[in-house]
């Protein structure tokens, strides 16, 4: 069994800067790739930033030069810094891991979420 526990969300002034941190843990033979994703109210969940095992990033157009993906693979964590935040930066945001189990054998799994709130 593989889980991501999520952490570092809150609430910050428009400007203002927040960290994310996700953590994988069980068992598993390598991360393929994590990211963070976020879900605003009636809105539906979207791609914010992603980076591979092979420190490839991506990143949606609306964080770009804000927001930094990175990961730590000997604490098998990866974090989000996200700063100059927006109101409409504002979402539930949720940590995704690509994994390896075995040979032939992945599997996808999500973070329980964490509230990002900016205020204006």
């Amino acid at each position: 069994q593989v889980q991501l526990v999520e952490s570092g969300g809150g609430l910050q002034q428009a400007g203002g800067s927040l960290r994310l941190s996700c953590a994988a843990s069980g068992t598993f033979f390598s991360i393929n790739a994590m990211g963070w994703y976020r879900q605003a109210p009636g809105k539906q969940r979207e791609l914010v930033a992603r980076i591979t095992s092979g420190e490839i990033t991506d990143y949606a157009d609306s964080v770009k030069g804000r927001f930094t993906i990175s990961r730590d693979n000997a604490k098998n964590t990866v974090y989000l810094q996200m700063n100059s935040l927006k109101p409409e930066d504002t979402a539930v945001y949720y940590c995704n891991g690509k994994f390896t189990i075995s040979l032939g054998r992945y599997l996808e799994v999500w973070g329980q979420g964490t509230l990002v709130t900016v205020s204006s």
